[in-house]
């Protein structure tokens, strides 16, 4: 089903730990408006949209969601690694240590733990793609708060890589929305034989 080449869709090189940054960074890990859920909603929608266009465009960024849950992921580690207990309790991340060590795992910044309640699928594809048009503009906000926050260059750049990929996608879903409106509105023209 898939090529999967062995580098990320953006490279992540961070030197320098910070476990602070990554207290926040993880919620586009596991957080509400995270990769994760993304991922899942698009995946999960593919299904009851009605034309090739819009499967293809819930299929595709659903995909291309997991390759960006694998870039935050990659940067949750590499702030955690190297990191001393000392570091991992000042930034804030003690709780997270005692129960995930610095292994990554799926929680929004303030430590809420990944729910599918986050995404919805509801069957109708212009509600779907509206609330997709919506998801993008979430994730775009936080990663610009994300920015917002950090100072490390290797930190930024890939996190501006990821926030202009939320406005590619919302154009997509766009599109794919005004692609499935012209459909519905088109006459269905039955001949009998």
């Amino acid at each position: 089903m898939w090529t999967y080449d062995k580098f990320l869709q953006y490279p992540v090189k961070i030197k320098t730990p910070n476990p602070e940054m990554a207290k926040i960074i993880i919620t586009q890990y596991g957080g509400p408006d995270g990769e994760l859920g993304a991922s899942l909603r698009y995946l999960s929608q593919r299904f009851s949209m009605i034309t090739p266009q819009a499967i293809s465009t819930c299929n595709d960024i659903g995909t291309e969601e997991l390759a960006h849950l694998e870039m935050v992921g990659a940067m949750v580690r590499q702030l955690m690694k190297g990191a001393s207990l000392e570091e991992i309790e000042k930034g804030g991340m003690a709780g997270y240590y005692v129960d995930h060590g610095r292994g990554v795992y799926p929680v929004s910044a303030s430590g809420v733990p990944f729910t599918a309640a986050y995404l919805q699928s509801k069957g109708d594809p212009i509600v779907d793609l509206t609330e997709n048009l919506a998801a993008e503009q979430k994730a775009r906000a936080t990663y610009e708060y994300l920015i917002n926050m950090a100072d490390d260059p290797d930190v930024l750049e890939p996190l501006k890589f990821l926030r202009e990929r939320e406005i590619v996608h919302y154009q997509r879903f766009g599109e794919s929305l005004r692609i499935v409106q012209d459909y519905l509105q088109e006459p269905r023209l039955f001949t009998m034989k």
